[in-house]
């Protein structure tokens, strides 16, 4: 195995980019990667192109990459297109290290690109569903139906104090409109809905829609936020983790955003306006939860041969690239981040103690706060009570998503893990301005995708270290 380096690493703004196509988003990440690395594109020998969501909302199902790609002049070379959920990103990394690192290509190209936003809420959310097992949705929701069940904390079960989300906004879903307004509104809702009705019934099956909708999934928010819901739930009823605590996560990377400029969201929050907003599903309230929006983020890799021809200066080493699958079992059973951390630990030949700063996959706050224990930065049960320490901010023992995470980056799906080592990379060489960790040498990035059962359906982590000084 060969030493692969990142020598470039691009990423545009996060947000709901209305204006913008695949194709665009693509060129402007392309064209930043290429220039950060200080390469011309024939250099590149091979691709990979995550995508999530270009099928699903404009038909094109197949060969994305090559169209996303081919109008920058870069066609010929091998280019492989990636699917795997909110781990797309990351697993076109995974997949292009390993070409290098086996000695198949020199240099080679990660691109991760997505459309989420859509006018459509019910249509946008569930797109989301393409993350589960949608031929056995009844037996997913009879499944945590039963763990909820286990669980004594419900859903409902907000305190007193933050019982009420804030005012609706001016003209917000007709509900300052004047009647006519909104009798006109509520027809194009019914007829929109009537529309969804037929389309997502058609995709997912008549009696599967119906037991989507009747377990209140894909209605108002990603299903993937009841899911986080529950497990956060279990969390707060085996270690007494509070909803505070996972405000404090919130509210730190939202803190963390605002240094950001490529942030979809740059304001700063604090922990009892977190608490305030508006409620999406015990105990998480919208701030504790990514939002949707655009992007796209690249990286390209080479080996050590060539490192020299391109220069070492800001070139940071590979230390570990896995990828895994997660896996039926049981509620005491080993997470897959455990089992893929010690792989990844091993991998590097060093341990959680030795990470200077981390991106978590925080789709919400306690996401974030369940791998810190899961990736060894605490113990077991102990998350809460470590946000809240200050341990995981700026200037903290290991700050975790300097960049502000899903939660407040941004959550692009195909490009997430790519947009990860993208911050990575930055702090690594020193260039993340008022956001930057002092002295970090050490990074790592985890990335999880989809569900099944009781954990992540697929997950890559990766580590990395700073450029050797000169």
């Amino acid at each position: 195995m060969r030493d692969v380096y990142l020598i470039g690493a691009d990423m545009m703004k996060f947000g709901k980019h209305y204006d913008k196509s695949i194709k665009q988003m693509t060129a402007l990440t392309v064209e930043g990667v290429l220039k950060d690395a200080g390469i011309p594109k024939d250099r590149i020998e091979a691709a990979w192109f995550s995508n999530s969501g270009w099928g699903r909302r404009n038909g094109q199902d197949a060969i994305r990459g090559q169209i996303a790609l081919r109008p920058l002049g870069i066609e010929k070379i091998p280019i492989t297109n990636v699917e795997n959920a909110c781990a797309g990103g990351s697993t076109a990394l995974n997949s292009a290290y390993m070409a290098v690192a086996g000695g198949f290509f020199d240099v080679a190209l990660a691109v991760g690109v997505e459309k989420i936003y859509h006018e459509d809420k019910l249509q946008m959310f569930a797109g989301y569903l393409a993350g589960m097992d949608v031929e056995n949705i009844n037996r997913t929701l009879d499944f945590f139906k039963k763990y909820e069940a286990m669980i004594s904390i419900r859903p409902d079960q907000w305190p007193e104090e933050y019982a009420t989300r804030p005012p609706r906004k001016q003209n917000d879903q007709g509900w300052a409109m004047g009647l006519p307004a909104r009798v006109k509104a509520g027809i194009k809702s019914g007829v929109v809905m009537l529309k969804d009705a037929v389309i997502l019934g058609n995709l997912f099956g008549k009696e599967n829609f119906k037991a989507l909708v009747k377990g209140g999934l894909a209605q108002s928010h990603s299903p993937f936020m009841d899911l986080y819901s529950l497990a956060a739930r279990a969390h707060m009823d085996l270690y007494g983790t509070t909803q505070r605590q996972m405000a404090v996560v919130s509210a730190k990377n939202h803190f963390h955003s605002s240094f950001n400029p490529k942030a979809q969201y740059t304001r700063d929050m604090t922990v009892e306006q977190v608490l305030m907003d508006a409620r999406v599903s015990f105990p998480l309230t919208r701030a504790m939860c990514a939002p949707v929006g655009d992007g796209a983020a690249a990286a390209i890799i080479c080996d050590g041969e060539h490192l020299e021809k391109f220069g070492r200066s800001r070139a940071v080493r590979i230390r570990a690239s896995v990828l895994g699958s997660g896996r039926d079992r049981g509620l005491e059973e080993e997470d897959i981040a455990v089992r893929l951390a010690e792989q990844a630990y091993r991998s590097a030949g060093i341990g959680p103690q030795d990470i200077d700063v981390a991106e978590l996959h925080d789709a919400t706050a306690f996401g974030e706060l369940h791998h810190t224990e899961t990736l060894g930065f605490c113990g077991e049960g102990e998350g809460g009570r470590f946000a809240d320490s200050g341990a995981t901010k700026l200037g903290g023992r290991i700050p975790i998503n300097t960049s502000g995470g899903l939660e407040s980056r941004g959550h692009p799906v195909g490009a997430t893990g790519l947009a990860q080592i993208y911050e990575l990379v930055a702090q690594l060489r020193g260039e993340a301005g008022p956001r930057q960790v002092e002295g970090a040498r050490i990074a790592l990035a985890q990335n999880g995708g989809g569900n099944i059962g009781i954990e992540e359906a697929a997950m890559c982590l990766h580590i990395l270290e700073a450029p050797v000084k000169q």
